[in-house]
């Protein structure tokens, strides 16, 4: 066989991408890597490491179904207006309305899930160099899309003693000539808390008093144990707040990517609603038929979302009996969603990542290591998904159980 000739292609270097793309770091996806390897190896992997209902056998409610089916159906299947239909957008502003926070149609702009919100939101508020306070643990997104605007995510504390309440006063003494925004999430991905009222007020009072646009991550309001939680921006109408929610989680729809946001704060904001929407027509739409079922959903029977709440506490009591029963394991009530922030004691010189990466490989239990949430390495703290039946969590902290007590040893 002759040797191959060496071609001018084969001397091309490899196309560099940006340096913007360095920086972007998506831990709840990113360890799924080392989760198909486990895989390959031959050993079954349990994902507990994205909050997915559709994976654990919740289904989206019929009336979703039927509204997507029938708009599709009726030919609705071309280019969508940027900022969405106006009977979801006015199904949105109503229900906004109806829980304390007077919204007009105008100022509802719908989106390809919640994320695509909080892109275009933090796409128009901030340049390189800008600082945006972010909760820590906080959801990842948020420092992904920062390190790729060049901007910089700044920490304000919660406090784990507290119920991962968020230290105000931490967060107000963070603010410099370069902050532009405020990130609070309420119910709170990772953690599970609920914020006090005490609390939501302070933080709107520093949005109000540094001019802030306050970013509220409302995804789980729906899903708090004992009742909804209020939209942020109720308490102050006029306080400059831009409100992010989606069909995904309660109303058990996640791949659909519907998703709105709603701009608070009157004449305040009107200069980056106009922006956003500018944005909005650039991208085209978000996803067509699926604006139908935001209609359905938030106009229509909610009464699945009773149901799941208590599946979720059920499962929440499960976690957090079986994790403090643990060795060296601490895990503090959530109080809302599906996820619970437990805290290993580390063996000296361990990170969150070797225990979580060691569980993986050892038990095929997939968690997300703290770190990926902004927390230190060393803190041990990591991000379990509880959405799996009661029984199947009790087999998987059997074997969380048994390595912790290898792992510590």
């Amino acid at each position: 066989m002759t040797p191959r000739t060496r071609t001018a292609q084969d001397a091309i270097s490899t196309i560099p991408v940006a340096s913007r793309s360095a920086g972007f770091d998506y831990a709840i996806r990113n360890i799924v890597t080392e989760a198909k390897k486990v895989e390959a190896s031959g050993r079954p992997v349990r994902y507990l490491n994205i909050g997915d209902p559709a994976l654990f056998g919740f289904d989206t409610p019929p009336h979703l179904i039927e509204a997507v089916e029938r708009a599709m159906r009726n030919g609705n299947n071309g280019y969508y207006p940027g900022a969405g239909i106006l009977e979801a957008r006015e199904a949105v502003a109503a229900e906004f309305s109806g829980r304390g926070m007077p919204t007009s149609p105008e100022r509802v702009v719908l989106t390809a899930g919640a994320s695509e919100g909080i892109e275009l939101a933090l796409g128009v508020l901030v340049d390189a160099g800008d600082e945006v306070l972010v909760p820590s643990p906080t959801y990842p997104l948020y420092t992904a899309i920062l390190n790729k605007l060049g901007a910089r995510a700044v920490f304000y504390q919660t406090d784990q003693t507290r119920g991962w309440q968020p230290d105000v006063e931490h967060a107000a003494s963070l603010i410099t000539a370069k902050t532009r925004a405020l990130v609070v999430i309420d119910p709170n991905n990772p953690t599970g808390a609920v914020y006090t009222k005490e609390n939501r007020h302070a933080l709107l009072e520093i949005a109000v008093r540094h001019n802030l646009v306050l970013l509220s991550d409302e995804g789980y309001t729906d899903l708090a144990y004992d009742g909804r939680v209020s939209p942020l921006g109720s308490s102050n109408p006029a306080a400059p707040v831009i409100s992010f929610s989606s069909l995904s989680k309660a109303y058990l729809a996640p791949g659909w990517r519907a998703g709105w946001m709603a701009v608070s704060g009157g004449t305040r904001l009107n200069k980056v609603l106009a922006a956003i929407l500018e944005m909005a027509d650039g991208r085209l739409c978000s996803v067509g038929p699926m604006q139908h079922a935001v209609i359905a959903a938030l106009t229509g029977d909610k009464s699945h979302q009773t149901v799941f709440r208590q599946q979720l506490k059920e499962r929440a009591e499960v976690t957090v009996q079986r994790l403090n029963a643990i060795n060296g394991v601490s895990c503090v009530p959530p109080q809302a969603a599906f996820y619970a922030m437990p805290k290993v004691q580390l063996p000296s010189g361990k990170t969150d990542q070797d225990y979580v990466l060691g569980l993986l490989r050892a038990t095929g239990i997939l968690c997300v290591y703290g770190s990926g949430f902004g927390t230190h390495p060393g803190d041990g703290y990591f991000r379990i998904v509880f959405l799996a039946s009661p029984t199947e969590l009790h087999e998987f902290y059997d074997a969380i159980e048994s390595f912790t007590a290898d792992f510590i040893a």
